[in-house]
């Protein structure tokens, strides 16, 4: 989901996410949908939705972590890392992580290092431990990993940190307690308040919302709709219903089909994890109902631009994946090398209010900035 841009080639700090998820949020969109703004049935018109009133935002974090960047190539400079071999293992095989293996595979290059990127295809927990099981066999010296469960990651977390592997959590926060070093990613609760206050414009205020995502229980997704609910407190908006899809696409088109269909009163959708939009996209299209039923989805699926684009989508809240996997490499090597304490030191000054937390920012497009983001993209060799 990156930013400011302007700074490097291949490091340049912006980028997506997909924001989550949990996953980072994601799997594979619910079909093609389809690129025109016109409602199916003819009724609704995507020029009717007050998408271009909403106030984008692509700058991220880009400054602070421009800083870190560049304070943690300063001190391994010198550094013999000819025995590192650092893996990142994310939550599930989609589009979204696609800037996140970029923006990995651009670190280690930067640093001289060998690193494996890993995804369970379908996004099954046993898949993402047996390949972290396998990594180690392998000889891994650092792990950054999107868990799919932060009680299933304690285990092989303590081993990994047993053995001096150090591991980085990335887009999905865990608890102290699992024993990740440091969490680099979006910081959820604000994101699902800056999706709040998007819908609170859209719908001027008032109206009733379905929020569509792919669990009701990991951790960036609950911190997401407390954000979310929150934004939208004293208006005249409610949530009408949270609706779980088990992280399958199919089932969030699904949800979203009934809920405009036994609900004549809803008129914003939610769309919470990346395929979340595009299914909220389809439905509402389906329906008839371009420009009537409001959507503020995460991430930037493919599909979810192109709904933005044509207007079927009025807002999208982004992530950066691309950071988590750049900066996360150097993290990873400086764990390694420096030392945790050493790097704790480095990265104080970027710490968020808990004092683990690296921000990755979080950013929000729209029709009237969506081109700037994809330029952003297309200059980190993303899309």
């Amino acid at each position: 989901m990156r930013p400011g841009l302007a700074r490097r080639c291949g490091a340049a700090a912006v980028v997506l996410a997909v924001m989550v998820g949990a996953a980072a949020c994601s799997k594979s969109g619910a079909g093609s949908g389809s690129d025109s703004g016109s409602a199916a049935g003819g009724t609704g018109s995507a020029s009717n939705a007050p998408a271009a009133a909403i106030q984008g935002d692509i700058t991220f974090n880009d400054a602070n972590l421009a800083k870190l960047d560049d304070a943690l190539k300063a001190a391994l400079a010198g550094k013999d890392l000819s025995k590192l071999d650092e893996a990142m293992v994310v939550n599930v095989a989609v589009d979204y992580w696609n800037a996140g293996k970029i923006g990995f595979n651009k670190g280690l290059k930067d640093l001289g290092v060998k690193g494996t990127y890993q995804a369970p295809a379908n996004g099954r927990l046993d898949q993402q431990l047996s390949i972290i099981q396998t990594l180690r066999g392998q000889g891994i010296t650092g792990l950054s990993v999107s868990a799919i469960d932060p009680t299933a990651i304690k285990a092989p977390i303590a081993s990994a940190n047993s053995a001096g592997i150090p591991v980085l959590a990335i887009d999905s926060p865990l608890p102290k307690e699992d024993g990740a070093a440091l969490y680099l990613g979006t910081p959820n609760y604000q994101a699902g308040q800056k999706a709040g206050e998007a819908m609170k414009q859209a719908l001027g205020g008032k109206g009733q919302v379905v929020i569509l995502v792919g669990s009701l229980t990991t951790s960036n997704a609950v911190e997401r709709i407390q954000g979310f609910e929150d934004a939208i407190k004293g208006t005249g908006i409610k949530v009408a219903q949270k609706l779980s899809d088990g992280m399958d696409a199919a089932k969030a088109l699904t949800n979203a089909q009934t809920a405009i269909q036994t609900n004549p009163n809803i008129n914003g959708l939610y769309g919470v994890y990346s395929y979340d939009g595009p299914s909220a996209g389809q439905a509402v299209q389906a329906a008839g109902k371009t420009g009537r039923v409001k959507i503020v989805s995460d991430d930037s699926d493919p599909q979810t631009l192109k709904f933005v684009k044509s207007g079927v989508i009025q807002a999208t809240v982004l992530q950066e994946p691309y950071q988590q996997g750049y900066t996360g490499a150097y993290l990873l090597a400086a764990l390694k090398v420096l030392g945790k304490q050493a790097t704790l030191d480095l990265v104080k000054p970027y710490l968020e209010s808990d004092g683990s937390t690296i921000s990755s920012g979080v950013g929000l497009v729209t029709q009237s900035n969506l081109s700037d983001y994809q330029a952003k993209l297309t200059q980190l060799g993303i899309g």
